[in-house]
C-alpha cells in the first residue's frame, strides 16, 4: 500500500488572520507544512522540514492571538486545543496571570501506510512499544496502527485519547482511526484511570495509548497487559536504553533491580557482588525504536535484549525500511560475534585504531584518565580496529563497507559516552581491568565498599552519577540497614552513607 496522506489544511489556515493566511498560502512547500509560531511582539513564523520562513514583517499582537483563539476548540489542562474532526493541535504558552502570549499551531495529518514496516508485529497479538523522538511519527504511526487492527483485523480496539492527539478535537473522531472507538481523557493526569476504565467496561482486545510518561500510567499498562489484552502505545525516549534508564517507566520492560549475590556465585559469574537484574516479565514483548520516519529498528524480544543491555553485552536489532518504490527492506540481526571481533593477541599491545562517528576528543580524554596512549591513524590501510558506533555500523555507509571489504576487525560502540568508551578501552587493553567490570558495576561496587565502611560509623561519600544510578546505590544502603542520602548539585550530585 502507498502512502496517503490526508491533512485538512485548509481548516487550518482559515484560522489565521489575512495578513498570516495570505503569505503562508504563497508559499510553494505549503503541502510540507509542519507548524506555524505565533509569539506576542514577534513575528509570524511558518516551519517546514528544511527551512523557516517569516511570513510578514508586523509583529503579533494580542489581536491576532484572540483571533486564532476565537476559531478553535476550548484549551485543557495542557494547554492544548483543536479544531473540530481534524487532527491539527494547537498548543499554548501563557504568562504569570495565565493569558496567551504565544500559539505552536501544528498541523495534524493522517498517513496511511505508515505501519507497512511493522504490520506483522502489529497482527501478531503481541504488545508493541513505539519509541523515537519528537516529530519522527510515532502518533501518526500509532493512528493507523489502531485503525488497521480494528478494520483489516475486525478486532476491538480502544484509543485512550490524551488531548485528543490521535482521534483529533470534537466529540466525533477523525476518520483515520477507521472503527476504533475512542475514550477521552479530560486531563493528563486521569490517563491511568481511563485505562482501566476502557478494560473493565469495554471489553477491548486491543487498547492504543500514546505518551505513556508516569509511573501510575505504566503500573496500568501492566494491569491490562497482565488481563490479555494487546497494548500498542508510545513512550518518552529514542531508545529500549533509554526506557531502562528512566526509574519511572523502567517498568514497562521489566523493571530494573540490584541483586546481590554471594560470594562464590559472584566468583562463578566474575562480576562484583551487586548486579542489575530485570525483576519481571516485559509488559511490552517488543519494542520498535523509529530512527527516521521511513526506517526503524526492532527488538523483537524484549526481555532478552534488556538481559543483554544489563550485562553489557551488545544488543541485537533487525533493522527495516522503505526504499524508493515504497517497499519493506529487512536487515537482520547482525551477530554479537561478528559485531564486535577482537583482535590476534599479538595485535593488542599496540593497536592502530580508525574511528569513523566516534568522538576522538572524548575518546582520548578517557584515555588520559586511564593512563593510556592511543595511536589514532587517518588511513584504513594503516589501522588494526576499526572502531565505529552503532548508527553508523547499521546504516553501513561507504567507509564501513571499506573496513569489511579490508576484513578489519570491526569493534561496534553502543553510544559516544564516557562508560561506553572507558568499556571499549578495557576491552582492547585488558591489563587495565582483568575483569572488565562496567560502569554499573563500578558504582554499584563503590556503595558495596561504602558499606562496610559505613559499619564502622563513618560518612562515606560516593562518586558523582546519574539520578538512576544514585537510586539503586540507596537500595544497597536500605538492604544493609544503612542511611544514605544525595547531596551535591547537577552534575557533582552524589551518595553518602551512613549509619543512621
Amino acid at each position: 500500500m502507498q502512502k496517503v496522506i490526508t491533512d485538512d489544511l485548509d481548516t487550518l489556515l482559515e484560522i489565521f488572520p489575512s495578513h498570516i493566511r495570505q503569505p503562508l498560502c504563497q508559499q510553494a512547500d505549503l503541502s510540507e507544512l509542519l507548524e506555524v509560531i505565533l509569539d506576542l511582539g514577534r513575528p509570524p513564523e511558518a516551519r517546514f522540514p528544511r527551512r523557516e520562513v517569516v511570513l510578514s514583517p508586523r509583529e503579533i499582537d494580542e489581536t491576532d492571538i484572540d483571533y486564532v483563539v476565537a476559531r478553535i476548540g476550548s484549551f485543557g489542562d495542557d494547554n492544548r486545543a483543536g479544531i473540530e474532526r481534524t487532527l491539527h493541535r494547537i498548543s499554548a504558552i501563557r504568562n504569570r496571570e495565565k493569558r496567551i502570549v504565544g500559539l505552536t499551531c501544528r498541523v495534524g495529518r493522517a498517513v496511511f501506510g505508515t505501519i507497512k514496516m511493522i504490520q506483522d508485529l502489529v497482527e501478531s497479538g503481541k504488545s508493541v512499544m513505539l519509541l523515537g523522538r519528537p516529530g519522527v511519527g510515532k502518533t501518526t504511526m500509532l493512528r493507523e496502527v489502531a485503525r488497521v487492527l480494528a478494520d483489516d483485523l475486525d478486532k476491538r480496539v480502544i484509543i485512550v485519547d490524551t488531548s485528543n492527539e490521535i482521534a483529533g478535537d470534537g466529540d466525533i473522531p477523525h476518520p483515520a482511526i477507521g472503527h476504533a472507538r475512542r475514550m477521552q481523557v479530560a486531563t493528563p493526569t486521569l490517563q491511568h484511570a481511563v485505562m482501566i476504565e476502557a478494560v473493565e467496561n469495554h471489553m477491548p482486545e486491543v487498547i492504543v495509548i500514546d505518551e505513556i510518561g508516569t509511573e501510575l500510567e505504566a503500573r496500568a499498562a501492566r494491569t491490562i497487559a497482565e488481563r490479555g489484552v494487546q497494548l500498542v502505545g508510545t513512550a518518552h525516549g529514542n531508545t529500549l536504553e533509554n526506557l531502562i534508564m528512566n526509574p519511572t517507566l523502567s517498568d514497562l520492560v521489566g523493571g530494573i533491580q540490584s541483586v546481590t549475590l554471594g560470594d562464590e556465585e559472584a566468583r562463578r559469574r566474575r562480576t562484583q557482588k551487586s548486579i542489575l537484574e530485570r525483576m519481571a516479565p516485559p509488559t511490552f514483548s517488543i519494542v520498535v525504536e523509529i530512527q527516521e520516519r521511513d526506517r526503524v529498528a526492532i527488538h523483537s524480544e524484549v526481555s532478552e535484549a534488556v538481559d543483554a543491555i544489563l550485562r553489557g553485552l551488545l544488543t541485537e536489532t533487525e533493522t527495516r525500511w522503505l526504499d524508493a518504490d515504497g517497499e519493506v527492506k529487512v536487515e537482520k540481526p547482525v551477530t554479537a560475534r561478528k559485531k564486535t571481533k577482537e583482535p590476534p593477541p599479538a595485535e593488542r599491545d599496540r593497536q592502530r585504531i580508525y574511528i569513523f562517528g566516534v568522538n576522538r576528543a572524548r575518546l582520548e580524554q578517557v584515555a588520559r584518565e586511564m593512563n593510556l596512549s592511543l595511536d589514532i591513524v587517518s588511513s584504513l590501510k594503516d589501522a588494526n580496529l576499526f572502531v565505529t558506533s552503532k548508527n553508523y555500523y547499521q546504516r553501513k555507509p561507504q567507509k564501513v563497507r571499506d573496513a569489511e571489504m579490508a576484513e578489519l576487525p570491526v569493534y561496534v560502540l553502543k553510544s559516544n559516552t564516557p562508560p561506553q568508551l572507558r568499556q571499549f578501552l578495557h576491552n582492547i587493553y585488558p591489563a587495565v581491568s582483568p575483569d572488565k567490570e562496567d560502569y554499573f558495576r563500578t558504582a554499584l561496587g563503590e556503595a558495596e565498599v561504602a558499606v562496610e565502611q559505613a559499619r564502622e560509623g563513618g560518612v562515606v561519600e560516593l562518586s558523582p552519577q546519574s539520578a538512576y544510578i544514585r537510586r539503586l546505590q540507596h537500595l544497597i544502603a536500605e538492604r544493609n540497614a544503612l542511611s544514605s542520602q544525595s547531596v551535591g548539585r547537577g552534575t557533582e550530585r552524589r551518595v553518602t552513607i551512613y549509619k543512621g
